[in-house]
């Protein structure tokens, strides 16, 4: 996928991350698409590919309902000119890819068991500290040639540990067993490293925001 272009990793991005979260199916737009994600603080989200400056300021201002957010596949300075009041951000985001062509190597550090289950088509994977505690943790929608990393995580205490690496390869074999060629996802500044280290290549960053009138602090002009 790494001759694809960005609309087009977005396309299967989204194509795996609602399945992952069990969102609704996106509707297509001219500028890109929208999503209905049904949560009080999350309700809808509009995804633009490619923004411009027209597009970014009809959405804004069309968006009366707190809990909208955009997900603006640019750099957060590029759009920040063109957002209204009540506009925040939320921290940058990076999309990225990696060709899946072999498994990669796992080792469970000690100290540490790991679990991994599927439901819904999604793989999800859990790392424990031998007591039991949360140490880490990450899922995977396999959604035919790609498949779509979401929701890594890895406890502040367990850092440094390799366990993010250990997840993140084991959602790779993962995908791959299901018969993915590329794995998708969007990191965070902090994920960017780690996803790096990894093989994973930067597509482009993803400027990501949400609209809440009552907070007077808002990043728009």
């Amino acid at each position: 996928m790494e001759s694809e272009s960005v609309p087009d990793v977005v396309a299967a991005w989204i194509k795996g991350w609602v399945v992952s979260r069990g969102a609704a199916e996106p509707v297509a737009e001219p500028w890109g698409w929208t999503i209905d994600v049904g949560q009080s603080k999350h309700v809808s989200r509009h995804v633009v590919p490619e923004p411009d400056e027209p597009t970014v300021r009809k959405l804004v201002g069309a968006t009366t309902a707190p809990g909208t957010w955009l997900k603006l596949f640019a750099d957060d300075d590029t759009v920040r000119p063109w957002l209204g009041p009540g506009w925040h951000y939320d921290q940058p985001g990076y999309l990225m890819t990696l060709p899946l062509a072999e498994r990669a190597r796992t080792k469970v550090p000690g100290g540490y068991t790991l679990t991994s289950w599927t439901t819904g088509g999604v793989l999800r994977v859990l790392v424990r500290t031998d007591a039991g505690h949360f140490a880490a943790r990450g899922q995977i929608a396999p959604t035919g040639a790609t498949a779509v990393a979401d929701q890594i995580e890895t406890a502040p205490e367990h850092q440094r540990r390799g366990l993010g690496s250990l997840v993140m390869r084991t959602l790779q074999n993962a995908a791959l067993e299901a018969g993915a060629t590329t794995a998708v996802l969007v990191g965070t500044p902090e994920g960017q490293a780690l996803y790096s280290a990894l093989g994973w290549k930067t597509r482009s960053p993803m400027a990501s925001l949400y609209f809440d009138p009552s907070d007077p602090a808002s990043s728009g002009a």
